[in-house]
């Protein structure tokens, strides 16, 4: 119990960026972790139980073939660019610390228990973290050193707006799927109380990305609820059943004959959705979506250059012309996870990535976990305006939906290991 708790408090707190140990230039989600590994090794030089599953393998493949690729593009950067120092030694301990962590939570008897566990502890301290920045904007809550807005985006215990957006963005998802996935109406009630400062927190933020991402995942979720209630039961056609297919069916004749007038409306829709993003659609999301492209662009022929093998960890961006008037540091990041880790790892290092996503993806989709799918698909969306590789809330529900879509596949073929 207290290793699951201190691995759900590493995971939910490392948005928390300016909240720090004093003296130290990381934060308490780290040491959580940093002690949770500890712990979880104890054990195992114990003489503790592991349990070897497809998403050990799964996630071990993906970490050592990382591990290949960044030292082959250390390699080629070394001989090609100006290294940075302080991102290459950040992005080092960040995906060491990460590996270690997914690695051992996979080899934990009973795994798929543990970290359902964990879960819970994760959207119970989110709801608390949440509460107490709700507290922290509107000035209920005073905590000496902590800045909560960035301009008038909510950013509470974050360095900025979007890493606080994405960390809601995999708690709804997460909240969704444990509550529809227990027996318990108490423990269904509080997951589904989590989503209300989740959501209330993540429209805070006024990040276009969480915007996009709630949208489209509730749509996801909602044809995925639609799907499984149309296979439940047998094959006898209800009432409920038919008449939602009359109107599903209906649905696209009526699409059709309310084209003109949608037509006619367009300009007011278009004033809707831009007033829902970040300055109303104005001159702030304009200058970000001209900074994006022109980082990708930078980022696919510097890629290129290195002849598709990555020039190492940590950023290798000069400063665009167009960022003059934002206070940005250089190096720059694409701000898209899979151009910064072709960028770092090359054509291979991404390809991995695609192949360990694409693996959850199909383990959740066969076992049929339609919040899951939701709880990947926000964590795409998030990945290609922004770098989120290095989140441990990330990792966390890749490796979540590994083990929850084939939990027992292997434990059949290969018996438990005891460590002397």
């Amino acid at each position: 119990m207290i290793r699951e708790a201190l691995l759900a408090a590493g995971v939910a707190l490392s948005f928390a960026s300016q909240i720090s140990v004093p003296g130290l230039s990381f934060g308490y989600g780290e040491i959580f972790l940093v002690l949770w590994i500890m712990l979880s090794v104890s054990r195992i030089l114990a003489g503790g139980r592991i349990e070897v599953t497809p998403a050990f393998f799964q996630l071990a493949s993906f970490w050592l073939l990382l591990s290949l690729t960044l030292a082959v593009g250390t390699v080629v950067g070394y001989f090609t660019t100006v290294l940075y120092v302080t991102g290459l030694s950040h992005d080092t301990m960040a995906y060491g610390l990460l590996a270690g962590v997914t690695c051992l939570a996979t080899l934990e008897p009973n795994a798929e228990l543990s970290l359902r566990r964990s879960a819970w502890w994760v959207i119970a301290i989110a709801f608390g973290a949440l509460a107490i920045q709700i507290g922290l904007a509107w000035g209920w809550i005073h905590q000496p050193g902590i800045d909560p807005w960035y301009w008038d985006r909510l950013r509470g215990w974050s360095e900025n707006p979007n890493q606080l957006a994405l960390y809601c963005a995999v708690f709804g998802p997460l909240a969704v799927h444990l509550a529809v996935t227990t027996n318990s109406r108490w423990a269904q009630f509080l997951a589904f109380s989590t989503l209300i400062p989740i959501v209330y927190v993540g429209r805070l933020t006024k990040s276009d990305t969480y915007l996009y991402t709630t949208i489209l995942s509730g749509l996801v979720f909602l044809g995925l609820r639609l799907r499984a209630w149309f296979l439940s039961g047998d094959n006898r056609a209800g009432l409920a059943r038919q008449i939602a297919l009359l109107l599903m069916i209906g649905a696209v004749p009526l699409a059709a004959a309310a084209a003109p007038y949608a037509i006619t409306e367009e300009s007011s829709v278009a004033k809707f959705a831009k007033s829902l993003t970040k300055d109303g659609g104005g001159e702030a999301t304009a200058e970000t979506f001209e900074l994006r492209v022109f980082l990708w662009n930078e980022a696919i022929e510097k890629g290129l250059q290195s002849g598709s093998l990555g020039l190492g960890p940590g950023p290798h961006l000069e400063r665009p012309p167009i960022a003059d008037r934002q206070f940005l540091e250089r190096p720059f990041e694409a701000h898209n996870t899979m151009l910064d880790l072709y960028l770092q790892g090359g054509l291979v290092a991404a390809l991995a990535l695609v192949w360990l996503v694409g693996s959850a993806a199909m383990s959740v989709w066969r076992s049929r976990f339609d919040a899951l799918l939701v709880l990947l698909a926000s964590v795409v969306v998030f990945s290609m305006p922004h770098l989120i590789i290095r989140h441990p809330i990330v990792w966390f529900a890749l490796t979540f939906c590994l083990v929850a879509g084939t939990p027992h596949r292997l434990h059949q073929r290969l018996p438990s290991m005891r460590v002397a």
